[in-house]
């Protein structure tokens, strides 16, 4: 009985070393990934979602709305694409704020696209590339967080789409940065694994 139990823990415990490692190699992508702006011509500019404050975007929504602006002033696509749902506000979502943000700056109401029903980034991405999709486009520049656009990218790329990921300016400390690219490539691992989170 001793050895099975020994057995059992070693194969635990090899698993748990295998995961370790594939979560740091992850993550090394990630953090790679997330300084590289790989902004170009494409059909549309997707900006990830973030808290709304009561119909106004957070500081985080709002860097992403504003880097989304200058890359569509500078003509590289026609359209933009907000997404987030309404993250437990009745009245806004996140995608319908950022939508009113955009056209309060003087983007036309037919160039944005919103999606405003994920409640996840693995949701938001689904329907997003099903938009994207139906509307007969194949390439897409991804606005979000920098550590955000590795795991982000692959999802849309999964669905067949040309992605550019072009992060915004971003101002979190190092620490922060680190526990993010572990998050992500946590979350990336989970999604390959089928499960949505």
């Amino acid at each position: 009985m001793k050895r099975v139990v020994w057995a059992v823990g070693l194969v635990a415990l090899v698993a748990l070393a295998v995961l370790a490692i594939s979560i740091v190699r992850v993550a090394s992508r990630i953090e790679r990934q997330s300084v590289v702006d790989e902004a170009r011509p494409a059909d549309i500019i997707l900006v990830l979602g973030a808290a709304e404050y009561h119909g106004r975007p957070s500081p985080v929504l709002r860097a992403r709305l504003d880097h989304a602006l200058d890359l569509y002033a500078r003509k590289l696509a026609s359209r933009i694409m907000t997404t987030g749902g309404s993250g437990g506000d009745p009245v806004f979502t996140e995608g319908g704020v950022g939508r009113a943000y955009l056209m309060n700056r003087g983007v036309p109401s037919d160039a944005i696209v919103v999606e405003n029903e994920g409640g996840t980034t693995v949701h938001s991405i689904a329907m997003a590339g099903e938009i994207i999709r139906r509307m007969g486009l194949d390439s897409v520049i991804v606005v979000s967080d920098g550590y955000h656009i590795y795991r982000v990218k692959r999802m849309l790329q999964f669905r067949g789409l040309r992605v550019y990921g072009s992060p915004r300016k971003d101002h979190n400390s190092p620490s922060r940065e680190e526990w993010n690219y572990v998050r992500q490539a946590v979350g990336y691992i989970l999604w390959r694994a089928g499960l949505g989170v």
